[in-house]
């Protein structure tokens, strides 16, 4: 069993564990993820390490409530365990000193970008970082990405804090004040269409690009394919080819055609469990 040890609700939907996990903390780096389960009926749940502590044996996670499992796991609390949490899983980010590195973070996409960035800072590259959300209240971390950066810009959808706009327009600015030449890679995490826009717009100036997939995951071994990306043409599955691709040979379109193909099936299983209709302990809406 994996003990929760703290909880912080970040925001009303989005919450932060610190998870007792000493095997996975000595070995995890960042870029990589975990696939944990709340019970022996639960869904297996693939979520990128936030952050971690090798002396303290701990791993931070930060999910948002979407579907019925996350919001399952949002009812856990500080003490409450869970029954399995496998990692690190995927391949760690290429960590080098590359000079000048953007790290563009889109709403929960912040939490795994945090590492990545302070781990190139570690390596001696300047790093600029972006956050964006859509608005002031769904800001988290501001702090730790300011401390994990060389200098960080931040954005809201509706203008509501700092200043209007996406990170893709704070990331044009970047490109036009620095120059494209000055600007060795960019990273990119966040929602699906948020890492595309910033695709298309680095490809236009040929700047690198990686992002990291969240695709829908089962085994996160490989072995179910339900992974699947098309990356330059060729079949790629996140959990062990990824999470993290070149941008610019990523079929996004695919990629979110995929992402709908359970969407019926997870909107009955979250009403079924909102409306308690469940009376099992597993919470599947009775639908077993």
């Amino acid at each position: 069993m994996y003990k929760i040890l703290s909880k912080i609700t970040l925001v009303p939907t989005l919450h932060e564990f610190v998870i007792e996990a000493p095997r996975v903390a000595k070995r995890c780096k960042a870029g990589q993820f975990i696939i944990l389960r709340i019970h022996e009926e639960g869904e297996r749940i693939p979520l990128t390490i936030a952050d971690f502590d090798r002396e303290k044996g701990t791993i931070t996670i930060v999910f948002q409530e979407v579907g019925k499992s996350t919001k399952q796991l949002a009812t856990l609390n500080a003490g409450d365990s869970m029954l399995d949490f496998v990692g690190p899983l995927g391949e760690a980010s290429h960590i080098d000193n590359y000079g000048t590195v953007v790290c563009v973070a889109g709403g929960v996409g912040i939490a795994p970008v945090f590492p990545i960035a302070r781990a190139l800072k570690e390596a001696g590259n300047e790093v600029i970082g972006i956050m964006g959300c859509r608005c002031k209240d769904l800001i988290f971390w501001e702090d730790r990405m300011k401390d994990a950066c060389t200098e960080l810009r931040v954005t809201t959808d509706d203008g509501s804090y700092v200043c209007k706009g996406f990170v893709t327009d704070k990331l044009l600015d970047l490109i036009n004040e620095r120059g494209k030449e000055n600007i060795a890679e960019v990273i990119a995490i966040g929602p699906v269409p948020m890492m595309r826009a910033v695709a298309n717009l680095t490809r236009e100036y040929g700047i690198k690009t990686i992002v990291s997939l969240n695709s829908t995951m089962v085994d996160g071994t490989g072995m179910c394919g339900c992974c699947r990306v098309t990356v330059g043409g060729e079949v790629k599955f996140a959990c062990v080819d990824g999470p993290e691709f070149d941008a610019h040979a990523v079929d996004f379109e695919e990629m979110m055609r995929r992402g709908r193909i359970y969407k019926e099936e997870e909107q009955k299983s979250l009403e079924k469990y909102t409306n308690k209709s469940c009376t099992c302990s597993c919470g599947c809406g009775g639908a077993k």
